[in-house]
């Protein structure tokens, strides 16, 4: 469904029809990224000026956002009509619905193809409709929703293994009540749906291209923005983005910076994103990222023979998950996961769960522990057990401990497929190089940051270990268990042979 590209050299053409203004820069194809801008000449910030060059202008009516949508809906009232009954759920899936538009309008005026039956007013043109013909094409996007199976096999282990699924399974979703939802609208369904001119393939494509060049504007917020969104990263940048007063979002050189005629201009994309942030959206890994911290996040199930299991999860609501980060200077190791600290607090120990009636009638599942109602608190068991003088060592040796085992089980999975890290593309001719060459650096980075939060944890539970509640409570469980076996042994039948 995707229109045929336009070269890179017609961007100039349709900058200057739409008012964008290029000075001193302009986009041009950067060797293993894609597009990028580079200067044209030798500009500075070093000596003390007022202003800071701006090197791109573009004009307010042009950023894409969810009120930019809205906008365009009031011109064209069969797209309203669309957004009435599929959008409106989020701002990145009324962008997508809208880009959806877009680009099967630019596909249908490429191809003169005849508008669909009775309905040649159908799509309203707008920039966007031309400048989308300028977006990478898929296989240049190396997003892992975007990745082959046989590319996804790369990322067994990791914490993007069961993120990917997850986001794919929930895009799954998403186009299919889409595509549910305009069916019932004569001239969205003739036009996309009758004659196939968009499939789920297109969906993944255009939510990954939302993803990687959206930007955080200062008052805007999150938008896309032509020919800005073809910048690229770096863990040095050399301009910024922001918006002025006439609300035009712009590109500045940055202060006390020097480019050279020839060199290209970068932004950043996030310091604080860890490794897996940077490839989930963005499609690569920066291994020259030195600030802030390299971090994870995984999953985190519930034990299976925890009969609470279910009303623990009903009462947390939201996915049990353990974040992990390692400071890149120090090396210094925190972790944080609320529900393990609730999933190691059981009924022996003053855990309880009552389904109660409120005022309208209604039925309401309560938790409680040691009789008092903490439902508005099942996210900080934490530090319900850290304010119990009996139980708060006990309870944070358990929490550690699932911690820890639940990541030592990562990083095994993880060294079960190490033999990844060592192939080439020619030992995997399914594989595209920049899917391997970050699938690589990505299992590096994650299998470091386990192993320095394994020790950590490993230190905190002998520490844990040696308090006097925690020695008490282990000593009286051997006995116990000592007792049980004397008296097993006690009710032995006599052997007289």
């Amino acid at each position: 469904m995707l229109p045929p590209h336009l070269p890179i050299e017609a961007l100039p053409a349709w900058a200057l029809l739409n008012d964008v203004a290029f000075v001193d820069v302009k986009v041009k194809a950067i060797e293993g990224k894609g597009y990028g801008l580079v200067c044209d000449r030798k500009l500075s910030t070093k000596e003390d000026t007022f202003d800071l060059p701006t090197l791109v202008t573009v004009p307010h009516n042009l950023v894409l956002n969810i009120e930019a949508v809205e906008e365009y809906a009031k011109e064209d009232r069969n797209f309203k009509q669309l957004l009435d009954v599929a959008g409106h759920h989020s701002a990145r899936g009324t962008i997508l619905l809208f880009l959806l538009v877009q680009t099967v309008l630019a596909s249908r005026t490429s191809a003169s193809e005849p508008a669909a039956t009775g309905h040649s007013s159908v799509g309203v043109s707008n920039p966007w409709t031309e400048y989308v013909k300028f977006l990478p094409d898929p296989l240049d996007l190396l997003v892992p929703t975007l990745w082959t199976e046989h590319e996804r096999l790369l990322l067994r282990g990791t914490s993007l293994e069961s993120a990917v699924k997850a986001k794919i399974s929930a895009l799954t979703a998403e186009f299919l009540a889409v595509r549910e939802a305009s069916s019932d609208i004569l001239v969205w369904n003739e036009m996309l749906w009758e004659r196939e001119m968009v499939g789920f393939r297109d969906w993944i494509f255009l939510d990954a291209v939302y993803r990687s060049r959206c930007l955080e504007l200062p008052r805007s917020g999150q938008s896309m923005v032509p020919c800005i969104d073809m910048i690229n990263h770096s863990a040095n940048p050399t301009v910024y983005y922001d918006e002025n007063a006439r609300d035009e979002t712009v590109l500045l050189l940055r202060p006390d910076t020097d480019v050279s005629s020839g060199e290209e201009v970068t932004i950043s994309y996030g310091d604080a994103k860890s490794a897996a942030e940077m490839l989930f959206s963005y499609g690569f890994v920066d291994p020259a990222s030195t600030a802030g911290e390299d971090s994870l996040v995984l999953p985190l199930d519930p034990f299976p023979d925890d009969p609470l299991a279910k009303a623990k999860l009903v009462t947390f609501g939201k996915p049990p998950k353990i974040h992990v980060a390692r400071d890149k200077g120090s090396g210094a190791v925190r972790w944080k996961s609320p529900f393990a600290y609730l999933m190691c607090v059981n009924e022996e120990d003053g855990l309880e769960f009552r389904v109660l009636q409120d005022n309208d009638g209604n039925r309401q599942l309560r938790i409680f522990w040691l009789d008092e109602d903490v439902t508005e608190r099942t996210t900080d068991f934490e530090t319900l057990i850290r304010n119990h003088k009996e139980l708060s060592a006990l309870l944070s040796l358990r929490t550690v401990t699932v911690v820890q085992e639940s990541l030592q089980a990562q990083l095994d999975s993880l060294g079960f497929n190490s033999e990844l890290d060592s192939m080439t593309p020619s030992d995997l001719p399914l594989v595209r190089e920049g899917c391997l060459s970050s699938a690589i650096l990505l299992r590096q980075s994650e299998t470091d940051i386990l192993r320095s939060a394994i020790e950590a944890l490993e230190k905190e539970r002998c520490t844990l270990l040696e308090d006097k509640t925690v020695v008490a409570y282990l000593g009286s469980m051997e006995t116990a268990k000592s007792d049980l076996v004397d008296e097993e042994a006690s009710n032995e039948d006599d052997d007289f042979s």
